[in-house]
């Protein structure tokens, strides 16, 4: 990602490869990268906990099987800039060059897959809880509710923790010179059927038939739940095909360090990518209503407590203060 030195640490070799087949391909990007993944996670971690506290109030307050969703959805998301953008791409990659033991390097790469499955797969029961509540109200309001929501994120969850167990073994694109093996074609395989392909798929059958359903008669409006919904799918789907594209031109055409141009490419698409843990506050903000108001109430909540606290400290220095010989002293 970034044009460091080329070498890489004799610890990290592995058996029958030569130091040329470990070098590093050239980044054309330079500091680009560092800057734009410092800025998105110093503004996508705050927003996104400011949007999980918002959630919390909405779920609370309530009780929506939706709102659970949306959190599970935002949690995923700080996952995956604390994971990905964070200790991959800042920590690894621009602090210590990727010289860190190579166990070290793959269990964060596993971690890196289970929270990017965990953020992309959360939006699918949402997506199916929106299209059963549209399509089959009645049965929505026997089977939607909080305590399944959770059970269902949590499976989900477990799900991803275990999908991200083979990609212990993905290969380091920026540095390995040589084709990609029989093992790479099927993780990289595995990789975009399950971040894009099958989710989009899923997104793109449901979401025609949530609109079929409200354009069939009588009319019935766009409500601003299922707007929020497309939303939510429509730039996911935009944001992570470049990178899809990218990967399976790697496996198949030409890999990331033989040609700049694909190294370019692959570095864009996965800035592209990561956008959209940052986005969805915004959207929620656009679009819901409810959302605004518990955001509202979450900035004036702290603003009365940073004012409280701000009293406080400033009446116990005023407390704390010794009174001068002359005030101190008792009229006659």
């Amino acid at each position: 990602m970034i044009d460091w030195s080329n070498a890489t640490a004799s610890g990290h070799q592995e058996p029958g490869r030569k130091p040329e087949e470990l070098q590093k391909s050239k980044c054309v990007l330079g500091f680009v990268p560092v800057i734009y993944y410092s800025v998105l996670l110093c503004v996508g971690v705050p927003v996104n906990i400011l949007t999980a506290v918002a959630l919390s109030r909405l779920a609370c307050r309530t009780k929506k099987a939706l709102y659970y969703y949306l959190l599970a959805v935002t949690g995923s998301d700080i996952l995956s800039q604390l994971f990905i953008i964070f200790v991959g791409f800042l920590l690894e990659t621009a602090v210590f060059h990727r010289d860190v033991p190579l166990l070290l390097l793959r269990s964060v790469s596993a971690a890196e897959f289970a929270a990017n499955h965990a953020s992309i797969w959360s939006t699918v029961p949402l997506t199916v809880d929106r299209y059963v509540a549209l399509c089959h109200p009645l049965l929505h309001r026997q089977i939607s509710y909080p305590a399944r929501a959770r059970k269902i994120i949590a499976a989900v969850l477990a799900l991803s923790l275990a999908s991200g167990v083979p990609f212990f073994w993905w290969s380091d694109m920026w540095r390995n010179s040589h084709p990609p093996t029989a093992l790479d074609a099927v993780l990289i395989w595995t990789h975009v059927t399950i971040i894009y392909f099958l989710p989009c798929s899923i997104f793109l059958v449901l979401n025609s038939l949530i609109i079929r359903t409200l354009r069939s008669a009588p009319p019935r409006r766009l409500g601003k739940t299922t707007a929020m919904l497309l939303a939510i799918t429509s730039v996911f789907s935009v944001l992570w095909a470049p990178r899809t594209a990218v990967v399976i031109y790697h496996l198949h055409v030409s890999s990331v360090h033989r040609d700049w141009r694909v190294h370019l490419a692959y570095d864009l698409s996965n800035m592209l990518a990561m956008l959209n843990t940052a986005v969805n506050f915004f959207l929620y903000c656009f679009v819901s209503t409810p959302f605004r108001g518990a955001v509202r109430d979450v900035a004036a909540m702290n603003a009365s407590i940073s004012s409280l606290y701000s009293g406080n400290n400033k009446r116990s220095q005023r407390d704390s203060t010794p009174l001068s010989p002359h005030r101190a002293r008792k009229p006659s």
